[in-house]
């Protein structure tokens, strides 16, 4: 993750050492020489993610003259490389934010266990009514990403979720897929995480940021972050109206930057018309300056 931007791009090495630093961690290793397992495991996968993120950005700008987006977004944990990106926290207090954030969400999954499924080819409604009608009895199962229209995840207690797998069938879903987490992310089994993060975002120092970032929760440009922050561990993450929004005031480009292509996959389902470019090595890097209308 990262390692071939980080070669090419001092700007990128730059945010991996003030991310190290930041954590006292070697962000490299955990990258680059962990075994995937570990690097799976919430706390690791969070940091390594939001390193890379960044990185990719800072890239993206040192490679073409400081470019800068009209708006921004990140999934889920991706929200903080977003909110570092548009100047709202720094690298540093956005390292130790995402850190704490990935401790307490591994702890909140052993405290409360729950899993989550993606569920593919249902109609919101019905996949909301069916979570109701499964939510009964102290189990609890809801949406917890509204990914792009044919693709939710839902999230929630073990038994409620496999209840939900085993139905959502008959309800017209395509397939559910179990995903392989440590705990029902973007759901109630967070509150308790929800309130210990809170805690720590209140310490925490935010700046007026240069850049718009939207909110997973509200899926509007947000500016009191402290409290969406917390929110996103309980709150699905509303991404089809992020990017519908976007396409609706016109915005031609989303611009991935870090670990994979997620997000341009979901790009194709959600708003087709609205190009779509990454930067996730040197070679990605090099191809979107030119989208972009930089030199080659």
């Amino acid at each position: 993750m990262g390692q071939d931007l980080v070669a090419a791009s001092p700007a990128a090495a730059a945010v991996f050492d003030e991310v190290g630093e930041a954590l006292g961690l070697d962000i490299r290793k955990l990258c680059w020489d962990t075994d995937a397992e570990t690097l799976r495991q919430t706390q690791n996968a969070q940091v390594a993610l939001f390193a890379t993120g960044v990185a990719a950005f800072r890239a993206l700008q040192e490679a073409h003259g400081g470019w800068t987006p009209q708006a921004m977004a990140g999934h889920s944990v991706g929200e903080y490389a977003a909110l570092v990106s548009g100047g709202w926290l720094s690298v540093a207090t956005g390292a130790k934010l995402v850190r704490r954030r990935g401790e307490i969400m591994a702890a909140s999954g052993k405290d409360r266990p729950g899993t989550m499924a993606a569920v593919l080819g249902m109609e919101r409604a019905a996949l909301e009514a069916l979570c109701e009608e499964l939510s009964q009895g102290g189990q609890i199962v809801v949406i917890a990403n509204d990914n792009s229209p044919g693709q939710l995840v839902v999230s929630g207690d073990v038994n409620a979720v496999q209840a939900l797998s085993a139905s959502a069938g008959e309800r017209g879903a395509k397939r559910v897929l179990p995903l392989n987490v440590s705990g029902a992310f973007h759901s109630p089994l967070m509150k308790e995480g929800a309130a210990a993060l809170a805690e720590a975002l209140s310490g925490a120092e935010f700046q007026a940021g240069t850049v718009p970032v939207v909110s997973n929760v509200t899926a509007q440009p947000e500016t009191d972050w402290p409290a969406r922050l917390a929110e996103q561990m309980v709150q699905p993450v509303r991404w089809t109206e992020t990017v519908q929004g976007w396409a609706a005031q016109g915005l031609n480009m989303q611009v991935e930057c870090g670990h994979g292509e997620v997000l341009g996959g979901l790009l194709r389902r959600i708003a087709p018309e609205v190009a779509g470019a990454r930067v996730v090595d040197s070679a990605t890097l090099q191809e979107t300056v030119k989208k972009l209308g930089g030199a080659p």
